[in-house]
């Protein structure tokens, strides 16, 4: 590797944070760039030559004209379609792919069966992409790149997916087989990491430096950023908020899971829990609409908040149950964590208008400090924009510059 001069290193992170005052500030003129980050106008306009060159920006247009009069200023502007970059998103049910441009904006989008293709994955992750850049008319050496998120704990360093029970992985080499198929640097994290990622950058969280993301669906997870780092813990395991306890008396007896490896918060609040136990009791009441239904299949959560919505009394009084014990685990995180937001995300999260007030009231009051809960509003994409989050976080490239402009 070539190693870069001290002069060489100073000129590119001060390109770094040129090209980053751009990006926040666009429209944006030399002078003004100058003023902001308090260097010379001829040094940042041979900098600003070069972005231009490298077509990371573009010149566009005059601005206005100073109060003295004079020669109106050239703005410029970051070129979003300077690059592109791929996310996955790969669930236990279906995997999505996107190519998005470096604000953000989704190009194409694509989604398959997992179990479908759980066997050659790769293989078939290589297909979709080639054939979707071609439908995009985007050529390879244009994109930078790739981020993955997996249901699972993942060793970042190596990108070896240590368990992921919903795809049968253990210590699967996700990043040694990515290198057979894709030229591209290719980085891996845990899905709800990555979800967290997606919603500081274009999201609820945008601004927000420490943040509780939970998702609630089968099972329950989340993803912590904290003074702006992403939280993995000492095992690449942080964020298991599914684990923990909210009832002290089940701490007194053994505990079961109702799933196998799943936690207590996830067996008493995760949406499988839920439809489980509006089957249960649906079946013991005859007369209840959906009584043939729940006899011949189990019903899911989303059914139950559903019903919930609309005044029944069997699936209020699961529903509120289950909502007390994760609004109880929100009060145990946040008050450890002191995050500025809490978002929630999830399968159940489609009733977010009866969820969220009836969470709000329970948590607040036993806060040492209010803290604003909010849905995730990347929703059904929050997985594949966190995946492109977490790539052009962790590619050390001209797109990273610490936040000093």
């Amino acid at each position: 590797m070539i190693r870069k001069s001290p002069n060489e290193q100073s000129k590119l992170f001060n390109k770094k944070l040129v090209l980053q005052c751009i990006r926040t500030y666009q429209p944006i003129s030399r002078a003004e760039i100058a003023g902001k980050l308090n260097f010379s106008k001829p040094t940042v306009s041979i900098l600003v030559d070069e972005l231009v060159q490298e077509n990371w920006i573009h010149e566009r247009g005059i601005g206005e004209s100073s109060s003295q009069g004079g020669r109106r200023p050239i703005q410029l502007y970051f070129n979003e379609k300077a690059a592109y970059v791929i996310g996955v998103d790969i669930g236990g049910t279906k995997v999505k792919v996107a190519i998005s441009d470096l604000s953000g904006n989704i190009i194409c989008l694509r989604a398959f069966n997992t179990k479908k293709h759980l066997e050659q994955l790769m293989k078939m992750l290589y297909g979709e992409i080639f054939d979707m850049m071609e439908q995009s008319q985007i050529a390879e050496e244009s994109v930078l790149g790739m981020g993955v998120g997996v249901p699972g704990i993942v060793e970042t360093e190596t990108g070896v997916v240590l368990e992921a029970p919903s795809l049968n992985w253990i210590r699967y080499p996700f990043l040694t087989e990515s290198e057979r198929y894709f030229s591209f640097p290719v980085y891996v994290d845990n899905d709800v990491n990555v979800a967290v990622l997606g919603e500081q950058w274009l999201g609820s969280a945008q601004k927000k430096d420490n943040v509780l993301f939970i998702a609630v669906g089968t099972g329950i997870g989340s993803g912590i950023i904290i003074h702006n780092q992403l939280y993995r813990g000492a095992s690449y395991a942080a964020g298991e908020i599914g684990y923990l306890v909210t009832d002290k008396n089940d701490m007194k007896k053994e505990f079961k899971p109702i799933f196998h490896r799943y936690g207590y918060l996830e067996s008493v609040a995760g949406g499988k829990a839920i439809g489980e136990k509006l089957t249960m009791a649906i079946r013991e009441e005859r007369n209840h609409p959906l009584y043939n239904d729940a006899i011949t299949s189990e019903l899911t959560g989303k059914q139950a908040f559903l019903l919930a919505s609309e005044g029944d009394k069997i699936a209020l009084q699961i529903v509120e149950n289950a909502l007390e014990h994760l609004a109880y685990g929100i009060i145990n995180a946040a008050s450890l964590l002191n995050p500025e937001v809490v978002i929630l995300d999830g399968g159940v999260m489609k009733s977010a208008d009866f969820i969220l007030p009836r969470l709000q009231k329970i948590v607040q009051p036993y806060l040492p400090s209010s803290v604003g809960i909010h849905q995730s509003e990347l929703g059904e994409n929050a997985g594949v924009l966190g995946a492109i989050s977490l790539f052009l976080r962790e590619y050390d490239s001209i797109l990273n510059a610490p936040n000093f402009c």
